[in-house]
């Protein structure tokens, strides 16, 4: 007859007496656990990583090879084990999006800055551009600079 995990399980602990109570103390592992375990209830566990070290804890606990339990348990599930790609948070994509954002507009700042200061430069007048003419007249008489 093929047993199931944790039908498996259950009775290695039972030929060595121990009571589910006695089996959590040792192992740390909730009683509740437990028991999902011995009914191969899986999926009522915590996650993934959980079920594989309660059923490390459990082998040791009641003198099975880890190993050996680990890999009928990952036989009978099928389970395929692929890493995660990672996704961003809305928080993390708005950060990125802020910070080229910024970027963005202080290097149209600096442009800015530039431009205006190559134009000052290229527009600046320079002594030879201003007409003599202005420069050496004399005031006219109705005018007087002082009040």
């Amino acid at each position: 007859m093929n047993q199931t995990l944790g039908s498996t399980l259950k009775l290695e602990r039972e030929r060595r007496a121990m009571s589910v109570s006695e089996l959590s103390r040792v192992t740390r592992i909730p009683v509740l656990s437990l028991e999902a375990i011995e009914s191969d209830r899986f999926d009522e566990l915590p996650g993934e990583v959980f079920v594989r070290g309660f059923l490390k804890a459990y082998a040791q606990a009641v003198g099975l090879v880890p190993a050996d339990v680990l890999a009928r348990y990952t036989s009978s599930r099928r389970i395929a084990y692929v890493t995660p790609l990672p996704v961003q948070t809305p928080l993390q994509a708005a950060r990125e999006g802020q910070g080229k954002r910024f970027g963005v507009a202080i290097a149209f700042v600096l442009l800015l800055i530039l431009l205006s200061l190559a134009l000052s430069i290229v527009l600046r007048p320079r002594g030879r551009d201003i007409p003599t003419d202005l420069s050496r007249a004399e005031p006219a008489p109705g005018l007087s600079l002082m009040a």
